[in-house]
């Protein structure tokens, strides 16, 4: 039987929804499409919907006026706080995961704890309160430094340290068990350093065994180029990663996506949706760094114009729990963006800057839309730290990141700044 157009609504509003958007408004299984509450260029792929994605009573409303049957959830807050089981059994399908298994990523000792049950590589860990801060000083000094401390809960990506020095460490861990980061610090797991490269893994998994491998994808984390200064939501991705080749990602499936997603169903958990695995290579061997219970940004930039088939069945199908033979298929050509981000992010910057240049899409590539607002006249308006991207395709990653370069040249606002050494590591590797 042949599945009608559907009314979608997507849950989110920073570049990865504006990939999503931009992926699923292609579908002919796509009817309307609605944003909550989106952002300055996601309205060319749908409705943008002035709804916040943690405001379950009016998103309810809103399903229930405009037909919604399916609700695909950009970003991890409301998986954490159980968007899932508020409309199970309602008759409206969500992709993600229950409560519970969005503990993967509101919980790295739930995470951590799920690993070491399943045999899932990871590093050698311990977790902490305030009440066994002197046994977590302790624990740093049977560590090699660096030492990594992280915030449980969700910390909006700042929950990380990295520390080179044992005694700075130890007083990090007090400040961090002392309120450094609200409730999210009230429990601080710490582990031992892995040294390698990372990449990132994206699963979809209907809760019931079955899943498909999206492409994978490298992103940058730091601000300056040579991966240093500060940490900030992600300044430009690539996909497809050198080293990821079959033989590593054999290891990946067999060592952590089936003990993952068997895992999970194992022990009950509801989890219908996209499991982010975020991975180190070290010496060959894959580890798993932290899950996430969403795609990640920028990744999904690159993820998304990679996935050569229609992503709207294997969504539904997903969020049905019947993944089946439901085909999910890639794209052979490399994808890179660059993250074009307001001066002194991820410090502070200004909003409300001008933008020109977003109008039309580059050649071979698209821009995808975050920290973006529109003005009463119409026009384009900086409105985050991380405001647009520019993803290209090309049959090499250096060809696609000469087009993703050109398309960011052709695109200004006031305190423009971007990172030119995105993907050079992995060209050096190729």
């Amino acid at each position: 039987m042949s599945q009608s157009p559907l009314n979608i609504l997507l849950l989110g509003s920073g570049g990865r929804e504006s990939a999503l958007a931009w992926k699923m408004s292609q579908s002919p299984l796509c009817k309307n499409l609605y944003i909550a509450p989106g952002n300055g260029g996601t309205g060319r792929y749908g409705t943008n919907v002035a709804i916040r994605p943690t405001d379950f009573a009016a998103i309810d409303d809103f399903v229930k006026a405009n037909g919604i049957e399916l609700i695909v959830v950009g970003n991890e807050d409301p998986l954490v706080a159980g968007i899932q089981d508020y409309f199970e059994g309602s008759g409206v399908l969500v992709l993600g995961p229950s409560k519970e298994g969005a503990q993967l990523e509101g919980s790295k000792d739930f995470a951590k704890q799920f690993m070491c049950r399943h045999n899932i590589p990871t590093a050698r860990y311990r977790s902490f309160t305030s009440e066994t801060v002197d046994d977590g000083c302790k624990f740093l000094t049977e560590l090699e430094a660096p030492y990594v401390l992280k915030a449980d809960g969700l910390a909006a990506g700042k929950g990380v340290l990295i520390i080179d020095d044992l005694e700075e460490a130890q007083q990090s861990l007090r400040e961090m068990l002392g309120g450094m980061f609200g409730k999210s610090s009230s429990t601080v797991v710490i582990e031992e350093f892995l040294s390698g490269i990372e990449c990132s893994v994206f699963v979809l998994t209907d809760g019931n065994g079955g899943y498909r491998i999206l492409p994978e994808a490298k992103d940058y984390k730091r601000i300056g180029e040579g991966d240093t200064g500060l940490n900030t939501g992600g300044m430009g991705a690539v996909s497809p990663v050198v080293f990821a080749d079959k033989e590593f990602m054999d290891k990946v499936e067999d060592r952590i996506i089936k003990p993952t997603v068997n895992g999970l169903a194992a022990e009950g958990i509801t989890y219908r949706g996209f499991i982010f695995l975020g991975l180190i290579n070290v010496g060959g061997e894959p580890m798993v760094i932290e899950y996430n219970v969403r795609m990640g940004d920028p990744e999904t930039e690159v993820v998304m114009p990679r996935i050569a088939s229609d992503l709207v069945p294997a969504a539904l199908a997903a969020a049905k729990g019947c993944l089946g033979d439901t085909p999910l298929e890639t794209d052979s050509r490399a994808a890179t963006t660059v993250m074009m981000v307001s001066g002194g992010y991820p410090g502070d910057y200004a909003k409300g800057m001008a933008i020109t240049g977003l109008d039309e899409n580059p050649a071979d590539g698209v821009y995808f839309h975050a920290g973006t607002k529109l003005t009463d006249d119409g026009k384009t308006v900086t409105d985050g730290g991380r405001v647009a991207a520019a993803t290209c395709l090309a049959p090499t990653v250096e060809e696609a990141l000469a087009k993703s370069y050109a398309a960011v040249e052709a695109v200004d606002f006031d305190g423009k700044y971007f990172r030119r050494d995105i993907g050079r590591d992995l060209m050096a590797m190729a």
